[in-house]
């Protein structure tokens, strides 16, 4: 596969011209913060671009090394405002079979009861509930996460990477999102204790957002 695919997720164009972030941000925006007038030109509807987007996770594995995965099969919707960022919001749903670890046993322990139980619980789910700019180019997003049919709220630290027109008339923008979640107050409790003391799993997972998007069609 080249660096872009020829046909993204969803059929998304909308013309406009190439944006890349200038090094000083120039307005501010309704939080108060500077933001970079350039923004203002990607508010808009985008759609994430699974072939080149990554939902991971990365989890401590026996208190010494660190396991990661992704999940493959999801599907979002995200508004971007840049002159409001309170206005933008995203919804992401994944199909949680679709989990990914390198390692066919693992993730076979993963989409059972122990874990994930995806015959009862198939999806989970990150609805927005606001969004502000904390300066720069980082903005917050909270939102409710549900994991097993339970939904707590989770803030997001959302990163702007730039945007930019591919060589297929897409435009690109990318972002990077990360948070650290306690699995137990989503009922994902299984565990085994070590000899030496400590658990096989952390409790902690931190949750890994690659985004590239593609503007969506009027």
């Amino acid at each position: 596969m080249g660096i872009f695919s020829r046909r993204p997720s969803s059929t998304l164009a909308e013309p406009t011209s190439t944006v890349r972030s200038p090094a000083h941000a120039a307005e501010a925006g309704d939080g108060g913060a500077a933001l970079d007038p350039a923004l203002r030109s990607l508010t808009g509807r985008w759609t994430i671009d699974r072939p080149h987007s990554r939902i991971g996770f990365s989890v401590r594995h026996a208190m010494v090394t660190t396991v990661r995965g992704a999940f493959t099969d999801f599907d979002s919707t995200l508004y971007f405002d840049g002159a409001r960022p309170s206005e933008s919001r995203a919804e992401l749903v994944i199909r949680v079979a679709s989990v990914d670890t390198g390692v066919e046993q693992r993730d076979a322990h993963l989409v059972g009861a122990d874990f994930f139980d995806v015959r009862r619980f198939p999806e989970m789910a990150f609805r927005s509930t606001s969004t502000t700019h904390e300066g720069g180019e980082t903005f917050r997003m909270t939102g409710d996460l549900t994991i097993r049919d339970v939904t707590r709220p989770v803030d997001l630290q959302l990163d702007y990477l730039g945007s930019v027109m591919d060589p297929f008339g897409f435009e690109r923008a990318g972002f990077d999102g990360t948070t650290t979640i306690d699995r137990t107050e989503w009922g994902l409790v299984y565990n085994q204790r070590l000899k030496a003391g400590g658990t096989m799993v952390s409790e902690k997972v931190r949750l890994q957002f690659d985004i590239s998007a593609i503007r969506a069609a009027q």
